[in-house]
Protein backbone atom coordinates (compact mmCIF):
# COMPACT_ATOMS: atom_id res chain seq x y z
CA UNK A 1 0.00 0.00 0.00
CA UNK A 2 1.31 3.44 -0.92
CA UNK A 3 0.77 6.10 1.72
CA UNK A 4 0.13 9.73 0.67
CA UNK A 5 2.84 12.22 1.60
CA UNK A 6 1.41 14.67 4.13
CA UNK A 7 3.91 17.42 3.17
CA UNK A 8 3.71 17.84 -0.64
CA UNK A 9 6.86 19.09 -2.41
CA UNK A 10 4.86 21.81 -4.14
CA UNK A 11 4.33 23.50 -0.75
CA UNK A 12 8.06 23.51 0.10
CA UNK A 13 9.40 26.85 -1.13
CA UNK A 14 11.76 28.10 1.60
CA UNK A 15 15.50 27.50 1.16
CA UNK A 16 17.16 25.96 4.21
CA UNK A 17 20.51 24.47 5.11
CA UNK A 18 20.83 22.04 8.02
CA UNK A 19 23.85 20.66 9.86
CA UNK A 20 22.71 17.65 11.86
CA UNK A 21 25.08 16.40 14.56
CA UNK A 22 26.08 12.74 14.66
CA UNK A 23 26.51 10.98 17.96
CA UNK A 24 29.75 9.18 18.68
CA UNK A 25 33.46 9.55 17.99
CA UNK A 26 35.73 8.51 15.13
CA UNK A 27 38.82 6.30 15.51
CA UNK A 28 40.95 9.29 16.69
CA UNK A 29 38.41 10.31 19.33
CA UNK A 30 37.14 13.37 17.44
CA UNK A 31 33.40 14.04 17.05
CA UNK A 32 31.94 12.72 13.80
CA UNK A 33 31.37 15.23 10.98
CA UNK A 34 27.81 16.57 10.83
CA UNK A 35 25.39 15.53 8.11
CA UNK A 36 24.69 18.53 5.85
CA UNK A 37 21.41 19.06 3.99
CA UNK A 38 20.56 21.82 1.50
CA UNK A 39 17.06 22.00 0.12
CA UNK A 40 13.58 23.44 0.40
CA UNK A 41 11.06 23.12 3.20
CA UNK A 42 7.69 24.37 4.36
CA UNK A 43 8.73 26.85 7.08
CA UNK A 44 6.49 28.43 9.70
CA UNK A 45 7.66 31.07 12.22
CA UNK A 46 6.24 31.52 15.69
CA UNK A 47 7.10 34.09 18.37
CA UNK A 48 6.31 33.82 22.04
CA UNK A 49 7.04 35.97 25.06
CA UNK A 50 8.86 34.36 27.95
CA UNK A 51 8.70 36.20 31.28
CA UNK A 52 11.88 36.06 33.29
CA UNK A 53 12.57 37.57 36.69
CA UNK A 54 14.59 40.36 35.10
CA UNK A 55 12.65 41.22 31.96
CA UNK A 56 10.48 40.00 29.12
CA UNK A 57 12.17 38.01 26.41
CA UNK A 58 10.71 37.42 22.97
CA UNK A 59 11.68 34.00 21.73
CA UNK A 60 11.31 33.24 18.03
CA UNK A 61 10.86 29.63 17.09
CA UNK A 62 10.18 27.95 13.80
CA UNK A 63 9.07 24.67 12.32
CA UNK A 64 10.55 23.25 9.13
CA UNK A 65 8.62 20.45 7.42
CA UNK A 66 10.20 18.22 4.75
CA UNK A 67 8.63 15.50 2.59
CA UNK A 68 10.18 12.10 3.26
CA UNK A 69 13.37 11.37 5.20
CA UNK A 70 15.99 14.12 4.79
CA UNK A 71 18.63 12.18 6.69
CA UNK A 72 18.31 8.41 6.19
CA UNK A 73 21.82 7.79 7.57
CA UNK A 74 20.73 8.98 11.04
CA UNK A 75 18.00 7.05 12.85
CA UNK A 76 17.29 10.10 15.05
CA UNK A 77 18.13 13.79 14.56
CA UNK A 78 19.34 14.85 18.00
CA UNK A 79 20.80 18.31 17.43
CA UNK A 80 22.57 20.71 15.13
CA UNK A 81 21.88 24.03 13.47
CA UNK A 82 19.91 25.46 10.57
CA UNK A 83 20.13 28.58 8.43
CA UNK A 84 16.80 30.02 7.26
CA UNK A 85 16.38 33.49 5.72
CA UNK A 86 20.05 34.17 6.52
CA UNK A 87 19.54 33.57 10.27
CA UNK A 88 21.22 30.68 12.04
CA UNK A 89 19.12 28.78 14.59
CA UNK A 90 19.58 25.74 16.81
CA UNK A 91 17.73 22.48 16.27
CA UNK A 92 15.68 22.01 19.41
CA UNK A 93 13.81 18.87 18.44
CA UNK A 94 13.21 16.73 15.37
CA UNK A 95 10.68 14.07 14.47
CA UNK A 96 10.49 11.51 11.69
CA UNK A 97 6.79 10.77 11.23
CA UNK A 98 6.41 7.18 10.09
CA UNK A 99 3.78 5.34 8.10
CA UNK A 100 2.28 2.08 9.34
CA UNK A 101 4.84 0.12 7.28
CA UNK A 102 7.80 1.89 8.94
CA UNK A 103 8.77 4.24 6.09
CA UNK A 104 9.20 7.95 6.88
CA UNK A 105 6.32 10.09 5.62
CA UNK A 106 7.77 13.48 6.58
CA UNK A 107 10.46 15.03 8.76
CA UNK A 108 9.69 17.86 11.18
CA UNK A 109 12.48 20.01 12.65
CA UNK A 110 11.77 22.52 15.45
CA UNK A 111 14.17 25.47 15.59
CA UNK A 112 14.91 28.04 18.26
Amino acid sequence: MKYPCLIPKRLCKTNISLQMDREGLDERGDPLDPVIYFGKCNYQDKAKTVLTTEKKLVQITGTALFPGDICPELPVISGGSATVFGVQRRILEARKARNADGTVNYTEVLLI
